[in-house]
């Protein structure tokens, strides 16, 4: 059996990228994603004995995560902040430095329009698309019903169809 500090090393290990990445997605800016991505764990640490194994590892570090970043969202201090940070690129091994620089250019791109679907919209598709959780477990990490999960990932996806399309048509859209 692992001691606790060995087990929080391994969940920072396994999970912190993507603590950070989904605090990132609803805060905007890095530093404060890097802050609660921090505290996140601290509150593991503090509670890994009572863990009681009814979720994931994964499903239980992103339910603290949503959590604090919900109430850093609903905090004056926040409110009054200005985003000044681009959402993270998630880049792939391409062979040219040109195709590497339209992908990353792609990706900022529609990371961008992601970020300005508003919070119920781009939480659903980060979670399923960028962190590959199920219906399931994103319908128990966010605690909403099932129906509701499939019903803001559709309307997600429609508004961020919308925006890019109306990008293309202005010639903004870099392919």
């Amino acid at each position: 059996m692992k001691t606790k500090d060995e087990r929080l090393e391994w969940l920072m290990t396994e999970y912190g990228q993507s603590i950070t990445r989904l605090a990132f997605t609803y805060t905007k800016q890095k530093q404060l994603s890097e802050d609660i991505a921090q505290e996140v764990f601290i509150k593991c640490y503090e509670n890994l004995d009572e863990f009681r194994h009814e979720s994931s590892y994964k499903t239980w570090l992103y339910r603290i995560t949503v959590n604090l970043c919900k109430d850093k969202l609903k905090s004056w201090t926040f409110r009054n902040i200005v985003f000044t940070d681009l959402f993270s690129t998630w880049t792939r091994t391409t062979e040219s430095p040109e195709i590497k620089y339209i992908d990353i250019e792609n990706n900022r791109y529609i990371s961008e329009k992601i970020i300005s679907l508003p919070i119920k919209y781009r939480e659903v598709i980060i979670l399923y698309y960028y962190e590959e959780l199920s219906y399931n477990q994103i319908s128990e990490l966010l605690n909403l019903k099932l129906p509701t999960i499939k019903s803001r990932l559709h309307r997600a996806r429609l508004l961020l169809k919308q925006k890019i399309e109306g990008s293309i048509a202005n010639g903004k859209y870099v392919q």
